[in-house]
């Protein structure tokens, strides 16, 4: 599996253009706490919606899924690449390692 640590994040979006954050949180976990990047537009569809709107993704783009400690966001990854997304990323540690690494001004929880 893809993966990158919260602190290649921002170098990766620089170094990515066309890139997308896919975050997979719950809607109440998104109004908590967010990883705002302008170089990496987020995109939120949780985890549970991912099979149906499918469609709306594009496999050509590349795309770091993100959650708040980095499984579901896994297994997000695992999905898209079964489906032939050659460029899914998972952010290890999720918002939560973002946090604590790299901005603590977003809240953890």
């Amino acid at each position: 599996m893809l993966a990158l640590q919260v602190n290649q994040l921002q170098a990766f979006a620089e170094a990515t253009p066309g890139a997308v954050l896919l975050d997979v949180r719950e809607p109440w976990e998104l109004a908590l706490a967010r990883v705002e990047l302008p170089e990496l537009p987020l995109r939120h569809v949780p985890m549970h919606e991912i099979p149906g709107r499918l469609a709306e993704l594009d496999p050509a783009q590349p795309v770091v899924c993100i959650c708040h400690h980095g499984v579901r966001s896994a297994q997000v990854v695992a999905f898209l690449q079964r489906q032939g997304w050659a460029h899914a990323y998972n952010l290890d540690g999720g918002i939560d390692a973002w946090s604590a690494l790299v901005d603590p001004a977003v809240p953890r929880y």
